[in-house]
């Protein structure tokens, strides 16, 4: 009768744990540039036809927040936000929607234009919070 009562307990806490595991919700990064990649031959490629570079351990992240390979984008044209590290390298990426990237308006806010920050910062919070 133990064994059952411990075997139960034990199922539990592990639907517990996967239901509060299915909660996780990603922030939107504050310092990130909407753009289109398109993965050439890994870790090139290009943003917004730019030349482009994935930096060692770069990090790519689908609409459910799980990593991708970059070689699962090759030849691929799709809308994102990223982040660039010290060196000038593409480090983080997010994938957006179609209608994500349409919603953000698909251009860089200036940091002259405090009004445009914010306004793409709102769309960012609405996105993000929209995948919870």
């Amino acid at each position: 009768m133990n064994r059952w009562i411990k075997t139960a307990l034990a199922t539990l806490a592990l639907a517990a744990a996967a239901a509060s595991a299915q909660t996780l919700t990603r922030e939107a990064p504050r310092d990130v540039v909407p753009g289109r990649l398109v993965i050439t031959q890994p870790p090139e490629g290009t943003l917004d036809g730019q030349p482009a570079r994935l930096s060692p351990g770069a990090r790519i992240r689908d609409t459910r927040n799980m990593l991708v390979l970059s070689g699962q984008l090759a030849g691929k044209e799709t809308p994102v936000v990223y982040r660039r590290d010290g060196l000038g390298l593409v480090h983080e990426v997010w994938l957006l929607t179609e209608a994500e990237y349409t919603r953000l308006g698909g251009k860089t806010p200036t940091a002259g234009n405090a009004e445009a920050v914010q306004q793409f910062q709102q769309a960012l919070a609405l996105i993000f919070g929209a995948r919870r």
